[in-house]
């Protein structure tokens, strides 16, 4: 068994960052959904801006909002206006196709493989 990479939502915008916040990232639930993320599932999440990375989990934001919040710790490192990769991970005896979610500047879908 391996974990592999399961889901993938690439080059989002960081909307928000929010330091009272006890933990988490909040994501919209519209693109959790495509790329096939969980409301409490152990993401990573590197900054293609500052090359931070960090793990943390997902909490549901509005349905297509674009909304994607850094929050308590996490918005030390990476801020609003970052570019992010967002990566869910599984547990598996055997290769797996992940579903990547491309989006544009706005976090709008334009592209899922």
């Amino acid at each position: 068994m391996k974990f592999v990479l399961s889901s993938k939502i690439f080059k989002a915008t960081v909307t928000e960052a929010n330091l009272e916040y006890k933990g988490s990232i909040t994501i919209d639930t519209y693109l959790c959904d495509k790329a096939g993320l969980w409301i409490g599932e152990k993401v990573l999440v590197v900054s293609n801006s500052s090359g931070a990375r960090l793990e943390t989990y997902v909490i549901p934001g509005k349905p297509c909002s674009g909304v994607i919040c850094m929050n308590g710790a996490a918005a030390h490192l990476i801020k609003a206006g970052e570019e992010v990769i967002i990566m869910g991970f599984t547990l598996s005896d055997k290769p797996i196709d992940p579903k990547i979610v491309f989006v544009d500047k706005d976090n709008k879908i334009v592209k899922i493989k």
